[in-house]
């Protein structure tokens, strides 16, 4: 986890106005607009990462309402295509959104309705493997 949270940052690229990191009261805000917890190793995710801007895709952020990135607005949007309700969608790219489990697995389902068979077992392992080189 180590590893991965240095590379993010190094790989951070300036930009005019940054993200803010997420504090637990961000976070508990998440929680109650779309009525699930979110997995323990997430929550560190988005408290470490959720500022860092770097590759071609944009996970979701947890403190400006208005951003297009904003997690409970995404993961609606997501579950109003049809996503299943107990998934979290963490990031959204052109066709479908990675999400996560309540076990903290990550997963991809497709606007076609489907979940993939590629899986992550940890949000770390989806940052490395797919952030990380987008």
């Amino acid at each position: 986890m180590e590893d991965i949270i240095d590379l993010l940052r190094e790989r951070n690229e300036d930009v005019p106005t940054p993200l803010d990191l997420p504090d637990d009261d961000d976070l508990i805000t998440v929680q109650e607009q779309i009525l699930i917890h979110l997995p323990d190793d997430y929550k560190i995710f988005l408290k470490e990462v959720g500022d860092v801007i770097c590759g071609s895709i944009e996970p979701a952020t947890a403190v400006d309402e208005n951003s297009h990135t904003y997690l409970p607005e995404i993961t609606a949007t997501a579950w109003d295509l049809g996503m299943p309700r107990e998934l979290i969608a963490i990031c959204e790219v052109h066709d479908g959104y990675y999400c996560i489990e309540q076990d903290g697995n990550v997963r991809f389902w497709t606007h076609d309705g489907e979940l993939i068979e590629d899986e992550w077992p940890t949000i770390w392992h989806w940052a490395r493997d797919v952030w990380l080189e987008s």
